[in-house]
């Protein structure tokens, strides 16, 4: 699991120099343009709705005493609440928009990758790439809130707080590296199959999501760089791993 999550992140290294080598940065115009607007309706609207969620909070603490301590705590776990949810619908929403626009570029890392042609894989269309990517994220996101929630409750368990942290932080890289996989599974794997090879490779997603999560604490670069990298990434790891289920020799 270790060595998969470093392969995961390693991945990011190359992946700049691969995109300019390739001449892909066309294809990411409109991926990157929908990020940018997507993050900035989503966390703009969530900034309305921190105060409001702390205070919702703060009032199941009936007693005088400690109020004021309590409404601290309720304070930063709403802000920590909306921060969480708008940080997994901004992933996913734009994950499943941008699936027709980052197939093509995954087909052609692979290509370059493995000199295998296109026509040798799954023919989809535009319309059957944005379906699969809106089930696969909206699969996804629905689990990542039925999970989010029992881990933001620990967050009131002191000391407790401090792994539930981490442990959000690594389920929510999971799900971003889930997403950027899938652009290249969808061309070798059905739906179910594809669920199966990531659980499997949960070691790579997870790497990979790390640096995905990372690249959006950069003030707009990273927003707007976070699609090309972690995709370009993510195609050469999971082609790696595809060819090594497959017994073929590696790629790189």
């Amino acid at each position: 699991m270790i060595k998969d999550i470093s392969s995961g992140i390693k991945a990011y290294f190359g992946a700049f120099g691969l995109i300019s080598r390739l001449k892909l940065w066309k294809f990411f115009v409109i991926p990157m343009a929908i990020s940018f607007v997507t993050f900035i309706i989503i966390f703009w609207s969530a900034y309305g709705l921190s105060d409001n969620i702390g205070g919702f909070i703060s009032r199941i603490w009936v007693w005088d005493w400690g109020k004021e301590t309590f409404s601290s705590i309720s304070a930063f776990i709403g802000g920590l609440i909306v921060l969480v949810i708008g940080l997994i619908l901004y992933k996913h929403i734009i994950m499943a928009l941008s699936a027709p626009f980052m197939s093509p570029v995954s087909e052609k890392i692979e290509a370059h990758l493995t000199g295998i042609e296109a026509q040798s894989h799954r023919d989809t269309s535009f319309m059957q790439q944005l379906w699969r990517g809106i089930r696969i994220n909206v699969r996804n996101l629905l689990m990542e809130l039925l999970l989010t929630i029992p881990i933001l409750l620990l967050k009131f368990i002191p000391v407790v707080n401090i792994f539930s942290t981490i442990l959000l932080f690594l389920m929510q890289a999971y799900y971003a590296g889930f997403g950027n996989m899938d652009y290249t599974l969808e061309r070798h794997f059905k739906y179910t199959e594809s669920l199966a090879f990531v659980r499997k490779n949960r070691g790579l997603a997870i790497g990979n999501g790390i640096v995905f999560l990372l690249c959006l604490l950069i003030p707009i670069i990273g927003v707007i760089l976070v699609l090309p990298l972690s995709v370009t990434a993510a195609s050469v790891r999971t082609v790696e791993a595809l060819n090594l289920k497959n017994n073929l020799p590696d790629a790189i």
